[in-house]
């Protein structure tokens, strides 16, 4: 088994995990994750011949349209609000540092996230539900990852771009739910619909 790189053989003890960490042992064709999500420690194996995958065949989108690219501001919080949402898992609980918010307008009408650090320096996540959650996006959540904001806090929120996460595709993953505030009163009819694993079409 290779874990984190190195080759491991025998006894192998993976210690204390840091929360939202996780750590990759691999065996042949197969990567078990061993990771530490809301408190709890999880196994999750992997394998490429594994159903879900070899069946995909991708995910429904909406067209990409213009006046689903707005520009936005990023108002940064005087310090990151620990902010605590529920999970895909029933009990589970993930617990964000939100650095800030995103205001912007779609037709007119005045809209905004809390936003959450991204991959990357700079860059932010966005969890979200809208109107079209559960009718025809996936019910639970989507997300939204921007570039880096502007010195001004100009950011382009393009909603062309909204992502499922893991959990739209299996039950077995621990995805964070959006935050209240993140629940927009508006159908977001742009990025990726619900997936044809869940009955999509």
């Amino acid at each position: 088994m290779v874990v984190d790189g190195t080759p491991v053989r025998g006894e192998h003890r993976f210690g204390v995990l840091p929360e939202r960490g996780g750590v990759d042992a691999v065996w042949g064709d197969a990567v078990i994750e061993v990771a530490k999500r809301g408190g709890n420690d999880i196994v999750r194996p992997r394998h490429p011949d594994a159903p879900l995958r070899t069946a995909f065949t991708g995910t429904p989108a909406y067209a990409p349209d213009p006046r689903w690219a707005v520009t936005g501001r990023y108002i940064p919080f005087d310090t990151p609000r620990p902010t605590t949402v529920g999970a895909a898992v029933e009990g589970l609980e993930h617990v964000y540092d939100a650095p800030g918010r995103l205001e912007f307008e779609l037709d007119g009408r005045p809209l905004s996230l809390t936003a959450f650090p991204g991959h990357g320096a700079g860059r932010l996540l966005v969890l979200f539900t809208d109107a079209t959650s559960g009718v025809t996006t996936y019910a639970a959540n989507r997300a939204l990852a921007l570039d880096p904001p502007a010195a001004d806090g100009t950011v382009i929120v393009d909603f062309n771009r909204a992502a499922n996460l893991p959990c739209a595709y299996t039950d077995l993953a621990t995805c964070p739910l959006p935050p209240a505030e993140n629940r927009l009163p508006v159908a977001i009819e742009a990025g990726q619909k619900i997936p044809r694993e869940r009955g999509g079409s």
